[in-house]
């Protein structure tokens, strides 16, 4: 796909912004002037981006024509796909970041729909990393540091999903379908699980249930209609597990420590939390994706559910 230059600009900065291959492509020197700091704090920014979560092919190099005093001189300048752009944007916590990643989201959504990417289920899927996007920007102020990279690093991961369903859909690998298990987790199981958490917390409303909500959520989860399971998978039973209690708000306080824990406990009873000997998704993750399901709109379930399972499955 060839190399096209856009225009972005409101009331603080104006860029041209080259888009290629999917994304938007900017310069270190086109970062410096969109977050408002010194090239060399955003260079480091890249350096550490680069080396924490992101690999070569979010770099790339342009032909770019520039004046260099008096003459006009073609170099090749190295540049930084959309990837980079919103890790260096949470790094520096910028509100021109913000604004530009939205525009460059709509940008790349207009550029698919308009009929440069043919595969609709990469179209479903870019559209949904760019809702994830949105839902981290929302907590974007309340997080430290570390919280925010594996943010960026569930949401990278899930947009690399992209090149999965394209290899599924030319028939190179296999798309898995989940795994089947009858056995189900019971609700005595969970609350004993709960009361142990409970006796290791300082607060008196931590772990207090309302209304039997968990009674609630075991129940659903292995609901069925005519014979048929409404979670047909266990992953579908665990991720729909780990979003119910983590958005219910069942409990008065503690709600997303343990929604987490009982997904642990949920994993292990059905023997796949490890996948040679490696936790399938690892306690950093995990509360990333916490963090990301509860700030949702409940609109938004299934983007949660679909990164819950992008998990699961893929291992």
């Amino acid at each position: 796909m060839k190399n096209e230059i856009l225009l972005f600009e409101n009331q603080n900065v104006k860029l041209e912004v080259n888009m290629k291959d999917e994304t938007v492509w900017l310069s270190t020197e086109q970062m410096a002037k969109l977050f408002n700091r010194d090239k060399s704090v955003i260079s480091r920014h890249i350096k550490n981006a680069l080396e924490e979560e992101l690999d070569d092919t979010t770099v790339a190099n342009f032909a770019t024509v520039q004046k260099e005093g008096e003459r006009v001189v073609t170099r090749n300048i190295e540049y930084y796909n959309l990837d980079v752009i919103i890790s260096v944007g949470y790094r520096v916590k910028s509100n021109n970041g913000v604004a530009f990643r939205k525009w460059a989201n709509k940008v790349i959504k207009d550029y698919l729909i308009k009929g440069y990417a043919v595969n609709n289920k990469r179209l479903e899927y870019l559209e949904k990393t760019v809702k994830l996007i949105d839902i981290a920007g929302r907590i974007n102020n309340e997080l430290n540091g570390a919280e925010a990279q594996e943010i960026i690093k569930v949401i990278n991961s899930y947009s690399n999903a992209l090149n999965l369903l394209d290899d599924y859909d030319h028939k190179r690998i296999i798309k898995p379908n989940g795994t089947i298990n009858n056995n189900k987790i019971t609700y005595e199981d969970c609350i004993n699980i709960v009361g142990k958490l409970k006796f290791n917390s300082d607060s008196d409303l931590f772990a207090l249930e309302k209304d039997e909500g968990l009674k609630s959520i075991v129940s659903t989860i292995y609901q069925s209609f005519d014979g048929k399971d409404l979670y047909p998978t266990i992953e579908e039973k665990a991720s729909n597990f780990l979003y119910l209690i983590t958005k219910n708000h069942v409990f008065i306080d503690g709600n997303k420590r343990i929604a987490a824990t009982l997904f642990i406990y949920f994993l292990e009873f059905y023997n796949i939390l490890y996948i040679k000997d490696k936790q399938i998704i690892d306690n950093n993750t995990l509360v990333a994706i916490t963090l990301l399901i509860a700030q949702s709109n409940p609109k938004e379930k299934d983007i949660l559910i679909d990164l819950v399972m992008n998990f699961l499955i893929k291992n």
